[in-house]
């Protein structure tokens, strides 16, 4: 297993510029009740430097691996429904919800489906169901299917993501850990965009969805680069 210290060398230079731009986000704080061009470039900029940390690491990386091939499409459609969701006031939230939908059917084909772990799967979908059904009361009219289907999506990413870092039987990597928290955070953070929109007002809860949606993304990306990192490791022993 390639060591946390040889990754930080490897690739924390590369996310310099996801953190400056991240950086950008929250100094400018642009006001949401002026949806422009220029706010929605500001929001997807860390999203922007995502691709290009994958890009990095060269095409035929990408095209050689399916996994990393689909996070960077993932993110592809993460950024055009982070710039939906800039103008979701004047009608686009059902649009930026189906981009996400997409990413999250992106990342758990990433994932895979081995190992299973029907525990893990088991207390996703009691964690999701517990969510729909506490939100259910404040939906209406197509959002009463809309979120259910989301929210199924999403728990099955979570569960994708958790299944593959197997902590009890030493079989996890860095970057299987990476997406299991770059999951959970992604979780955390749609689920306070659903409590804030539909269910009652949560304090700093723009910051709350920026912070750890930015964080899960970074992490998820980091996630894809493995099969890289396993090469680099191979060929340095």
């Amino acid at each position: 297993m390639v060591s946390p210290v040889t990754v930080v060398k490897s690739e924390g230079p590369k996310l310099v510029p996801f953190f400056k731009a991240t950086c950008v986000y929250f100094v400018l704080w642009l006001p949401t009740s002026s949806p422009s061009w220029f706010s929605a470039l500001i929001k997807c900029l860390p999203i922007f430097c995502l691709w290009v940390f994958l890009l990095a690491h060269g095409i035929n990386f990408l095209v050689a691996h399916r996994s990393a091939c689909r996070i960077f499409a993932g993110l592809i459609f993460s950024a055009i429904g982070d710039a939906f969701l800039i103008w979701q006031e004047q009608g686009y939230f059902v649009h930026g919800l189906l981009m996400f939908a997409i990413t999250h059917i992106l990342y758990s084909s990433a994932f895979g489906m081995k190992p299973l772990d029907l525990k893990s799967g088991l207390v996703i979908a009691l964690m999701s169901s517990f969510s729909y059904t506490f939100l259910y009361s404040y939906l209406s009219g197509p959002f009463t299917y809309l979120v259910a289907v989301y929210v199924a999506l999403i728990g099955f990413m979570g569960w994708r993501a958790m299944a593959g870092v197997q902590l009890c039987n030493d079989l996890w990597t860095w970057t299987k850990l990476s997406a299991c928290i770059g999951s959970v955070l992604f979780m955390v953070s749609d689920l306070t965009i659903a409590l804030n929109k539909f269910c009652f007002p949560v304090p700093y809860s723009r910051v709350i969805i920026m912070a750890t949606y930015y964080a899960a993304q970074m992490l998820i990306a980091l996630s894809a680069v493995e099969s890289r990192d396993e090469e680099v490791f191979k060929k340095q022993k």
